[in-house]
């Protein structure tokens, strides 16, 4: 079952420091060029995944291909591409050891959610962290938290 209560879903923000964002495009009029700052802006390190701009820089972060190819530890994976994709991306983030798997707004997948409750990862669905943050009052990540 995802994540729907606020205080878990704060939890995992405020243990979060790490985020891959799959779908992250280099265009400012995209909703997922202004969440990326955003978390950025919050202290996350965003990592950017998206085949179609590998090698080049959202935000001054190299753009992977895909979740395989990040060498950090991923805490969340977020998710921002359609329900139909949510699947394969929630396995690459079962494969490399993520810790939580964010489903964006309208991104709903059943059954890639309990594929990845079933392999320990906290799943959050048809949400986003740049609304939820200030919702919650996640406290800012700083050098030392």
């Amino acid at each position: 079952m995802p994540l729907t209560r606020d205080e878990d879903i704060k939890d995992l923000l405020d243990s979060a420091r790490t985020i891959a964002l799959v779908g992250a495009s280099d265009r400012p009029d995209r909703p997922s060029y202004q969440v990326m700052k955003t978390l950025q802006d919050h202290g996350y390190r965003v990592i950017p995944v998206n085949p179609q701009i590998t090698g080049e820089h959202i935000h001054g972060e190299f753009v992977f291909r895909d979740v395989s190819q990040l060498g950090d530890r991923i805490d969340i994976v977020d998710i921002f591409r359609n329900s139909a994709a949510a699947g394969d991306v929630v396995d690459q983030a079962i494969a490399v050891g993520a810790k939580a798997v964010w489903m964006q707004l309208g991104v709903i997948d059943a059954e890639a959610a309990a594929r990845a409750e079933a392999a320990g990862l906290r799943v959050v669905m048809d949400r986003c962290p740049a609304i939820e943050i200030p919702k919650l009052g996640v406290a800012k990540i700083t050098a030392s938290t």
